[in-house]
C-alpha cells in the first residue's frame, strides 16, 4: 500500500491527499478518465487540533497511518459532507481517537447516524456562521446546502484565509501536483465535475457563490483534486457556468439503426455550421456521458436524434433525454429529429422525458424512411429557426 504524504500548506495546516489513480467510475455511473483523489486536512491550533473531512473507506488505512506518523491527537473531526468518500473513514478515526467530537450541520448529523451508524452523542451540530477556536486558529462553518447534497457546509480558516470547500469547487483528478499548475487541465476536469455533479443544482450553487464572495480567500482546498493558490481560476469559471448566459452552440445527441437518422444529423450539422453555429455531435453508441454533460453546460440548444423502435424512441436516445433532464442545463431550446418505419409516438415520448428542461421546443423534424429532398429542406428550416433563436438571446451576437 502506498504511503500518504502529508504536505504543509500553511503554518500549522496540512493537506493529507490520497490518490485513487485507477478508479474509473464514481457511484457506478460517472466516468473518471483521470481517476480521483480524496483530500483530508489537519489544522493544528495552540490548544486543539481538527481533522477536516476524511477519505474514502478504501483509503482509510493510508489516512490512519499518516496521522500516526504525525503523532497527532485529533480533538475534532469536521464533516463537511456526509457522502462516504469524505465521511466513510470517520468511524475508523473515532476508534483511533475516541475523545474526538464530530462537527457538522444538523442534517449531516442525521445522515451520519443513518449511513455510518455513528453514535449521535459523538456528533455536535453547528449553526451557519458559528466558529470553533483552536488556539490561534479559528474555524468558521458556512452552510452551503445543495452542493450537491442538502447537508453540506464549507469550513473557513480565518487566520490563513483558506476555504475548505469539500465537493464544492472540486475536480475528479488524480495528479502528483498538490496545487494547480496546468490551468487548461484543471479547467476541463473541474468543468466535467461541475457538469456531472453540480449542474442540477446550478441555482443553489450560484447562491452559495454569493455567500462566500466577501470572504478573503487566499486558498481553496477542496476534497477532490488539486488545491487552488489562485482562487480566481475556479471562482471565475463557476461564475460563468452558473450564469444564465448560453453560447452559440448546439449539442446533437443521436443514434441511428439503418442510416436514416444519421443522414439527417450529418445534414443538420453542415446546415448549422454554414450559419456560424458551433455544433457538438454525440453518437450515443460510443459517447462518454461526461463529455456530453460538459457540452451541455454552455449550449443554447439540444437536438435529440433517434429512429423509432417499435413505437417509441431508441433506448439510447431515452437515456440521453433522461440524462439531460436530470442534469438540468441552462439550455434554452430543444428539438427532435429522426425517422420511423410505419408510425409511433417517438416525439411525444421524448417530450415527456425532458420536462425539467426550461426550454422552448422548436418544431421537430420526424420523417418516414430515408430522408428525401423535401426532408432536407425541413432540416434547413430547422437550422434557420435555431439561428434566429440564438441571435435573439446570445449577448455577443452571431
Amino acid at each position: 500500500m502506498k504511503k500518504m504524504e502529508i504536505k504543509k500548506i500553511a503554518a500549522g495546516v496540512y493537506a493529507a491527499p490520497t490518490k485513487h489513480w485507477d478508479r474509473r467510475f464514481f457511484d457506478e455511473l460517472i466516468p473518471l478518465p483521470d481517476g480521483t483523489s480524496y483530500n483530508a486536512y489537519i489544522v493544528k491550533g495552540d490548544k486543539k487540533m481538527a481533522l477536516i473531512d476524511t477519505v474514502d473507506p478504501s483509503k482509510k488505512q493510508e489516512l490512519l497511518d499518516a496521522l500516526q506518523d504525525m503523532n497527532v491527537n485529533i480533538d475534532y473531526i469536521i464533516a463537511n459532507h456526509a457522502e462516504q468518500d469524505h465521511s466513510g473513514s470517520i468511524p475508523a478515526v473515532l476508534k483511533r481517537y475516541p475523545n474526538a467530537k464530530v462537527i457538522c450541520t444538523q442534517k449531516c448529523k442525521v445522515m451520519l447516524t443513518e449511513h455510518l451508524l455513528i453514535n449521535e452523542d459523538l456528533i455536535a451540530a453547528v449553526d451557519d456562521g458559528s466558529t470553533l477556536p483552536l488556539g490561534g486558529k479559528t474555524l468558521e462553518f458556512i452552510h452551503t446546502p445543495w452542493v450537491h447534497w442538502p447537508e453540506t457546509m464549507s469550513t473557513y480558516l480565518h487566520e490563513d484565509h483558506i476555504l475548505f470547500s469539500c465537493d464544492f469547487l472540486g475536480s475528479h483528478l488524480a495528479t502528483s501536483e498538490l496545487f494547480v499548475k496546468n490551468k487548461a487541465e484543471i479547467y476541463d476536469a473541474a468543468k466535467r465535475y461541475y457538469a456531472e455533479i453540480m449542474m442540477p443544482f446550478r441555482i443553489p450553487v450560484r447562491k452559495n457563490l454569493e455567500k462566500i464572495k466577501d470572504l478573503h480567500i487566499d486558498m481553496i482546498a477542496p476534497s477532490h483534486g488539486p488545491l487552488y493558490d489562485k482562487p480566481e481560476i475556479i471562482l471565475d469559471a463557476y461564475q460563468d457556468w452558473v450564469s444564465d448566459d448560453v453560447k452559440n452552440e448546439v449539442v446533437i445527441t443521436f443514434v441511428s439503426m439503418h442510416g436514416s437518422t444519421e443522414a439527417m444529423v450529418n445534414y443538420l450539422i453542415d446546415a448549422l455550421m454554414e450559419r456560424g453555429i458551433k455544433v457538438k455531435p454525440f453518437n450515443l453508441q460510443v459517447t462518454d456521458i461526461g463529455e456530453l454533460a460538459m457540452a451541455l453546460v454552455d449550449a443554447a440548444t439540444i437536438v435529440i436524434g433517434t429512429p423509432t423502435v417499435l413505437t417509441g424512441p431508441h433506448p439510447n436516445a431515452v437515456y440521453a433525454a433522461y440524462l439531460a433532464n436530470a442534469l438540468r442545463p441552462k439550455t434554452r431550446f430543444a428539438s427532435i429529429i429522426g425517422s420511423y418505419g410505419w408510425g409511433g409516438k417517438m416525439t411525444e415520448d421524448i417530450k415527456g422525458l425532458i420536462k425539467n428542461l426550461k426550454v422552448e421546443l422548436i418544431e421537430p423534424v420526424v420523417i418516414k424512411g430515408y430522408p428525401k429532398e423535401n426532408d432536407f429542406r425541413m432540416l434547413d428550416r430547422l437550422a434557420d429557426e435555431i439561428y434566429e433563436k440564438h441571435r435573439s438571446i446570445i449577448k455577443e451576437g452571431i
